[in-house]
């Protein structure tokens, strides 16, 4: 009996003449088995695909590949090819491409089941019992089709052209009508060695980490602490209370962002008290406010985030096991040992891929410094503040300066950190390794 997890191949060597010229002709096994609608089907895209590569499919794929050999010239009026939009034809060349090859297996699979069917004396399935069958055992393929379609085009694509833009050197005075290259790793050396870019990148990386860690660190914990706080019986009015950290977090977070920089100007209403009692006005956030700014940053981003964390944590305490404690304090357990030996493993269970979430999100944190101190290019740093982020500093390459090629290296690299980081952590963590202990 044939299987769905049976190789191509097999299908193809064990398939009758009909089978086998199903490679040829697309639909053929489904007309000799009595399906001629799927044949037809098949048939149709397999004219479609022909016409598709005869008419531009074979030209995109090629221009991919050269991004171009035609420059445009405006003395004699030359049009010349537009690299980036060669690119992307490309790319979507490839996956129609890749579309057409997964048709064609499965028409090759399908006629060879037929081919089982017959050998059988089995009834072959028409159309009818096939639609009938995506509405019920296969009813999510139907659903997620669209779904899937979509994150291809509006995901996939840009996400594989960013990618690539990095191994370019799409920018700063080669952008169209100027050809645009492939460069290789050219791009990542520069970041890594060229004087102009590497000083810059190792400073912001460092501070990039750091960054991440503490604003995660002292979020998460700001957030249970107030969870845990909230959570006692002896608190009274507990939806008044938070409420405040609620307002904090649906108020949009620029607005607040903007509103703590007035705060802390020069002629905000920190300064004037300070003025008021005698002081002189303190650049929170100038250019030579490094440490200032920087810490502002950090608790500004946990006014705007302890909210979100402290909500998720209220939800997963609600459904502790209060018997656990209970035994605790019987056997003579204190209030930090009840909360290092049963609170935080698990809430690290549980929360552990929010955690990484938030860990990320904080990594890729752009509004915090943009809002607060954006604008500011200073010494010993290329086009880049000692606040910036790496996604800062990208965008201040590729929006402000157009070195999209740096910036979308650099966006590839921001990319390989979180991921490894986040993968090697959730590997380690409870939440893979203990999953049946919280069960």
């Amino acid at each position: 009996m044939y299987k769905e997890k049976e190789s191509f191949l097999s299908c193809l060597i064990n398939g009758s003449p009909a089978v086998k010229l199903s490679a040829l002709i697309m639909g053929a096994g489904h007309f000799r088995y009595g399906r001629a609608s799927k044949g037809i089907i098949y048939l149709f895209i397999q004219i479609s695909m022909i016409l598709y590569l005869i008419r531009r499919g074979f030209s995109d794929v090629k221009g991919f590949f050269t991004l171009g050999t035609k420059a445009s010239d405006a003395w004699t009026g030359t049009k010349g090819d537009n690299s980036i939009v060669m690119m992307l034809m490309g790319i979507f060349a490839m996956i129609v491409i890749a579309t057409f090859i997964f048709f064609y297996v499965q028409n090759i699979k399908g006629a060879y089941d037929m081919q089982t069917r017959d050998q059988l004396g089995k009834k072959q399935r028409t159309l009818k019992d096939e639609i009938k069958s995506l509405k019920n055992e296969r009813f999510y393929l139907m659903v997620l089709a669209l779904p899937i379609l979509g994150v291809c085009i509006f995901n996939i694509l840009p996400i594989v052209f960013m990618i690539l833009i990095a191994f370019t050197n799409y920018g700063g005075t080669i952008v169209p009508p100027e050809l645009v290259d492939w460069v290789g790793f050219d791009n990542f050396k520069k970041i890594m060695v060229l004087s102009k870019f590497a000083p810059t990148f190792g400073k912001i990386l460092g501070w990039n980490l750091a960054w991440a860690v503490i604003s995660t660190a002292l979020n998460y914990f700001a957030g249970l602490g107030l969870a845990l706080l909230l959570s006692k019986d002896c608190v009274k009015e507990k939806a008044f209370w938070r409420a405040f950290p609620i307002l904090a977090y649906a108020i949009p977070g620029f607005i607040t962002l903007l509103a703590f920089k007035f705060m802390f100007s020069y002629g905000g209403p920190i300064n004037q008290m300070i003025i008021a009692a005698g002081g002189k006005a303190f650049g929170f956030l100038d250019i030579d406010a490094k440490w200032s700014a920087r810490i502002i940053g950090i608790l500004v981003n946990s006014w705007i985030s302890v909210p979100s964390i402290m909500l998720l944590a209220s939800g997963y305490l609600s459904n502790r096991d209060k018997n656990l404690y209970e035994a605790a304090r019987i056997d003579g357990a204190t209030k930090w040992e009840q909360f290092w030996h049963l609170t935080m493993p698990y809430m690290v269970f549980s929360t552990t891929p929010v955690l990484l979430g938030q860990f990320i999100g904080n990594f890729n944190n752009f509004g915090i410094f943009y809002f607060l101190r954006g604008g500011l290019y200073m010494d010993g740093y290329f086009l880049a503040s000692d606040t910036d982020l790496l996604i800062n500093w990208l965008y201040n390459l590729s929006i402000d300066n157009n070195y999209y090629s740096i910036g979308a290296a650099i966006s590839l690299i921001i990319f390989i950190i979180t991921s490894m980081i986040s993968l090697a952590v959730y590997l380690r963590s409870p939440s893979y390794r203990q999953e049946d202990r919280f069960q």
